[in-house]
């Protein structure tokens, strides 16, 4: 991979957003607000790295973390998904998706999986990646989309 000609994912993409729409119709939910920030990195070597987090995050009351207050630290935490590794990209149903395998991650229970996400590009310059799963504890299905900008 070295150019976008043979990879349209190469570089950095802004979040737009990140929803998630539900099979028993209710209503969709944003898990890091509607105005979340993130970015996703793609290098032509094929290393990539995600973070999202919630708009408006307080600073700690410390200067490191490692000293701030436990409340604070876990605000950070639930505020903030990170991860990184290698990506490949594979076709799907007449489509792409992007297997993200993860190395690092600021949830370790990510470490080692694989993430799979269905690539859409928009007329209008987004990349939409995409997932199902069912809601945690239940048999509700769940599609989450995340829309990214250049």
């Amino acid at each position: 991979m070295s150019n976008t000609a043979d990879n349209p994912l190469l570089g950095v993409w802004n979040l737009v957003r990140w929803e998630i729409a539900y099979g028993d119709d209710r209503p969709t939910t944003f898990p890091y607000g509607p105005d979340a920030t993130g970015l996703i990195m793609y290098t032509h070597d094929g290393a990539m790295s995600a973070c999202i987090a919630r708009a408006g995050r307080k600073p700690l009351s410390s200067a490191s973390v490692r000293s701030a207050p436990e409340a604070e630290r876990l605000a950070a935490f639930e505020s903030y998904f990170q991860y990184a590794g290698s990506y490949e990209i594979q076709p799907r149903d007449g489509g792409q998706q992007v297997v993200h395998r993860v190395s690092h991650s600021l949830n370790a229970n990510f470490l080692g999986t694989e993430q799979v996400r269905r690539m859409d590009f928009g007329s209008d310059g987004t990349l939409t990646l995409s997932a199902s799963d069912v809601v945690p504890g239940s048999d509700v299905p769940r599609h989450h989309r995340l829309i990214w900008k250049r």
